[in-house]
């Protein structure tokens, strides 16, 4: 029974977490969220052997969250930095064009 209602309980903070959110979720939070629901049945199922589910749960928790979180952020970091290549990337272009441009317009008047 006690099993049970621990987690009715999770599920009902998780779920009542994920409503409070009025914006999408970071990789970051998304990450630390996967954690803790991993970490948290990781730790019940393994406290669960020597007859302490719930304190397996309450440990494993919040190891899952930072590791998650952690994961996360490093998703997150990459992909800034993809997105800061592809910005370089886009503007490099830019300006090779106007510079062909420029120059094809300097052949033109050197030819006349």
């Amino acid at each position: 029974m006690k099993k049970k209602y621990f987690f009715l309980c999770v599920a009902i903070a998780l779920v009542a977490g994920l409503a409070g959110c009025s914006r999408p979720l970071t990789v970051r939070e998304q990450g630390g969220l996967i954690g803790a629901g991993l970490g948290a049945g990781t730790g019940a199922i393994i406290g669960s052997t020597v007859g302490h589910a719930a304190a397996g749960a309450a440990i494993g928790g919040p190891v899952g969250l930072i590791a998650g979180a952690l994961i996360g952020d490093q998703l997150m970091g990459q992909s800034y930095r993809q997105e800061e290549h592809q910005r370089q990337l886009e503007e490099n272009t830019a300006e090779m064009e106007r510079l062909r441009r420029e120059n094809e317009r300097l052949r033109q008047q050197v030819e006349r």
